[in-house]
């Protein structure tokens, strides 16, 4: 292989709930470089935690997903995504509610736009959730990234409640069902 092949990375932009949620699952996985909390879709320049979470800004919570398309594929990393959130609730991943955790993927280019819709559309056909999907897909204006608190930050905060509640039995769940994709520990 040459250096550019093992070196090549692509960049996906992914809302489902929480950014801590979300972003927990996809550290686990093999290919993903690096995982980014922060902002989109929003109107506000350089959103604060504080601002995004009044709902006011426009933002929704995402990841900023760095990985090597030769170890996994975008629609793979989507596959996972429809998985690892609910994307058939309007404005809310269980008890958090507002648009700032809505349902979306911005897309970078035409082929993640492409793609997206693909991969919608195969969730829906398989009739995956026993709801229609809400999850939008929304070409990427900006992404502001999150506060240093907010990375890692499962590792850094095991014991949260919201951490032992919500995010370790959601990246206990996704290990098991991704168990292919899994980076050696």
């Amino acid at each position: 292989m040459s250096d550019a092949a093992t070196t090549a990375s692509e960049t996906a932009i992914l809302g489902g709930g929480c950014f801590w949620c979300v972003e927990a699952v996809y550290l686990t996985l093999r290919g993903v470089k690096s995982v980014r909390s922060g902002y989109a879709g929003g109107h506000t320049e350089h959103p604060s935690y504080e601002e995004v979470c009044t709902g006011r800004t426009g933002h929704a919570e995402v990841v900023e997903v760095v990985f090597d398309p030769l170890e996994i594929s975008y629609a793979d990393l989507l596959r996972i995504f429809f998985t690892a959130h609910n994307p058939t609730t309007l404005n809310r991943q269980g008890n958090d509610i507002g648009t700032q955790y809505r349902s979306v993927i911005f897309w970078t280019t035409e082929t993640q736009k492409e793609t997206a819709e693909a991969v919608l559309k195969e969730i829906e056909t398989a009739d995956a959730w026993d709801a229609p999907l809400v999850t939008a897909i929304e070409p990427l204006t900006h992404f502001w990234p999150a506060e240093a608190k907010h990375e890692d930050y499962l590792a850094r905060n095991p014991e949260n409640a919201y951490c032992q509640a919500v995010v370790a039995p959601k990246v206990a769940k996704m290990r098991k069902l991704f168990a292919r994709y899994q980076k050696d520990d």
